[in-house]
């Protein structure tokens, strides 16, 4: 198979070559053949996506599950776009960071006894998927079933709904989606969804250098918005089964408290802060400031870890699952207003059902949009709380900030029409790392973006060498609405925003302000209100380099 691997530096790569990448011809909505016989699915697009921002070429090949899997052991293929990670597969595979959560359901026939745990399969005719990880799990942990393989969830389905096996233990997102298309009305699921497993990229092991640019795409797409609207154009109708309203009711509230005790407790706590620090001398404030600063970003760090994990986990099952309840209801709906109709009003949750027909569809979405921003949220705070050291490399500055001015393309499209970037050739490089420094330039391009009220005002990015010569600088200049001068010191302090009514949580800039402090760098800001702001991005030139420019 392939040689080739593509270097860190894209104009380095070779366009010439292709990767080749596997899967499962009838998996959806991950990755299916379409009407038109062509790859398609959640998978297909996100391979392309990181074709796109890695500036590699690939070719999608869609075929049984386990021959592909064979191909990609014996090298005719170079990786595979999802498949669930297991330690028996960590031995044969590497993997990606995953990009998907997989759970795993039993189905049976209906009539047909429910089931709590996997054990109650032995002896018990069971359709696998052959080669999928339920086939290794069945195998590896000797459950005593009598294993029936086939080669697609379409086909196990099928078998079960014609009266062949006792269960199909299969994926339950293709398995809803399949038999709902398949319309195979005699089979349901007979346990809640179990084996949580992470899903992604794969490559043969060993193969670390194909590994990273796969693992690099898919951060880039992570931290962009990219792959999580690729996910929900895919998945968020799909996901796994509801869960009762009055749980679904005491999730949120523990969320809304947890989060509200976050954030008044740092309010106050920044407010008491504030008032020791104004009564210190003149001559000291700056110092005190900085160590001020330092420990509210170890607490609030400590803080945000022991809790983003635990929030995170109820949000996910509300994104999943408020979908699931939508259609619920629209299913329902048909009936009520035939009860309506026939009988006149009456109570639905202890209000006139003629009232609840409008505000459910519309609480629903309220839901629906509230779980979202508290995700948003726990997401902005893990990246401020972030501690984790990231290994130095050289960074070309003009080629990291073409990669993020290529990344927020279409925000700078809608958003002006007077769009311009200067850079200045034979700048030294820094030492640093280029995704985290991308991240900054991208928040401060879109930050620029948002302070637009026309598409006539301008945006400038330019690159320079410091008159020190010691730094290298990214300009971010607007033509916008500008910054009160009494807002500037504030800018990146934690919850600090003046957008707070389009949803801002002022955690974009305390993000970006850590990163570049990281890097030993600095974050300027002018402004005029009325006129714009400029941004300044500094960052030191190592020692070396400014030796040798000597």
């Amino acid at each position: 198979m392939l040689s080739w691997l593509p270097a860190s530096s894209s104009a380095a790569r070779n366009d010439t070559q292709v990767i080749v990448i596997g899967g499962d011809y009838d998996y959806p909505p991950y990755e299916f053949l379409n009407d038109q016989g062509e790859p398609d699915g959640y998978n297909v697009e996100l391979a392309h996506a990181i074709a796109d921002v890695m500036g590699i070429r690939v070719r999608i090949e869609l075929g049984e599950w386990d021959k592909m899997r064979d191909a990609l052991l014996d090298g005719r293929i170079d990786a595979l776009e999802g498949i669930s990670i297991s330690p028996q597969r960590e031995q044969r595979f590497s993997f990606a960071p995953p990009h998907a959560i997989i759970h795993q359901s039993i189905f049976a026939r209906k009539g047909a006894p429910d089931i709590d745990t996997i054990e109650e399969l032995r002896g018990k005719e069971v359709i696998v998927q052959k080669g999928g990880v339920m086939d290794d799990y069945l195998h590896t942990h000797n459950i005593g079933a009598f294993i029936i393989p086939v080669a697609t969830h379409s086909g196990a389905l099928r078998m079960l709904a014609s009266g062949k096996g006792d269960y199909a233990l299969v994926a339950n997102v293709p398995a809803l989606y399949l038999s709902k298309q398949l319309g195979l009305s005699n089979i349901v699921q007979v346990a809640r969804p179990f084996q949580a497993q992470q899903y992604g990229f794969a490559v043969r092991k060993g193969n670390e250098e194909m590994l990273a640019v796969f693992s690099e795409g898919l951060a880039i797409l992570k931290n962009t918005g990219r792959q999580q609207e690729i996910y929900n154009r895919w998945l968020g109708p799909l996901e796994a089964p509801g869960i009762a309203w009055k749980r679904w009711g005491q999730g949120a509230a523990i969320i809304s408290c947890v989060l509200l005790l976050i954030l008044g407790g740092t309010v106050i706590w920044n407010r008491m802060l504030r008032r020791q620090v104004d009564k210190r001398s003149a001559e000291l404030r700056q110092h005190q400031q900085q160590l001020i600063q330092a420990d509210k970003l170890k607490s609030l760090g400590v803080l945000v870890s022991g809790v983003a994990h635990e929030i995170n986990n109820p949000s996910a099952l509300l994104l999943l699952n408020i979908p699931i309840l939508r259609d619920a209801w629209q299913d329902a709906e048909e009936l009520l207003e035939q009860h309506y109709a026939e009988h006149g009003d009456y109570l639905l949750a202890g209000l006139p059902y003629s009232r609840m027909r409008d505000e459910i569809p519309l609480l629903l979405k309220n839901m629906a949009d509230s779980a979202e921003r508290i995700k948003r949220i726990v997401d902005d705070l893990k990246d401020f709380a972030r501690l984790d050291p990231q290994q130095l490399q050289p960074v070309d500055i003009n080629t990291m900030v073409a990669t993020a001015i290529r990344l927020a393309d279409t925000t700078l499209r809608r958003s002006t029409q007077a769009f311009e970037v200067q850079y200045e050739p034979y700048l030294p490089a820094i030492q640093g790392s280029e995704q985290r420094l991308e991240q900054v330039v991208i928040n401060l391009i879109l930050n620029a973006c948002q302070a637009l009220t026309d598409r006539s005002q301008a945006v400038k990015v330019s690159t320079r060498l410091a008159e020190d010569s010691q730094q290298v600088q990214v300009w971010i200049e607007d033509q916008g609405r500008g910054i009160a001068a009494e807002h500037l010191p504030q800018l990146t302090d934690p919850f600090f925003t003046t957008k707070r009514e389009q949803g801002g949580t002022g955690l974009g800039l305390s993000v970006s302000s850590g990163i570049v402090q990281a890097h030993g760098g600095s974050l300027s800001f002018t402004s005029t209100p009325g006129q714009g702001t400029q941004v300044c991005l500094s960052l030191p030139i190592p020692t070396h380099a400014t030796e040798a420019a000597a």
